[in-house]
């Protein structure tokens, strides 16, 4: 289902068919290093993280991260949306795009479409970012949107500090 549309860019809700895009994706060296390690190794791991995490949040929340394309061509070029965690009070902008797609306005593009809807549609209050500190192009992106830098936190006693970002 066709959750958004810009310019440019179709964002739908995530489907077990897009397992093989999310392995890639998953698996990219930048994902694992400014996201994180989801274990996703097989096309059958890609389809539970996919029921699991966005289909869940779906149902659960009304909103997930969903599955970015160009709209031209409806190539996969990454997710965008917004994740509801447990340790954070509010929801918050979560993305990630193929390299190849990097520095061409998509994720500010998505981003704002995400934002908005999130305050609209969906009726938030406030809406939160995380981010790795050495992950200067997501914090370009974040400033860019509106959000600002409120403090760094651990999402977990063992975890390494990220910051935080919020729209008020």
């Amino acid at each position: 289902m066709i959750i958004l549309k810009t310019q440019r860019l179709t964002l739908r809700e995530i489907t077990t068919d897009d397992a093989a895009f999310l392995l890639k994706l998953l698996n990219e060296p930048s994902f694992i290093q400014n996201i994180g390690d989801r274990n996703v190794r097989t096309i059958d791991d890609a389809c539970q993280y996919a029921l699991n995490g966005p289909i869940a949040s779906y149902k659960q929340h009304g909103f997930g991260l969903y599955l970015v394309e160009l709209k031209e061509s409806r190539a996969p070029i990454g997710i965008c949306g917004l994740v509801k965690r447990e340790s954070l009070p509010d929801a918050d902008i979560g993305y990630a795009l193929l390299p190849e797609y990097w520095r061409k306005g998509y994720a500010l593009e998505a981003t704002a479409a995400v934002k908005q809807h999130g305050f609209g549609e969906l009726g938030h209050k406030r809406i939160l970012a995380i981010v790795n500190p050495a992950n200067a192009g997501s914090i370009k992106v974040l400033d860019k949107l509106g959000l600002k830098f409120t403090r760094m936190i651990r999402m977990a006693d063992d975890a390494p500090e990220i910051c935080l970002y919020s729209s008020e």
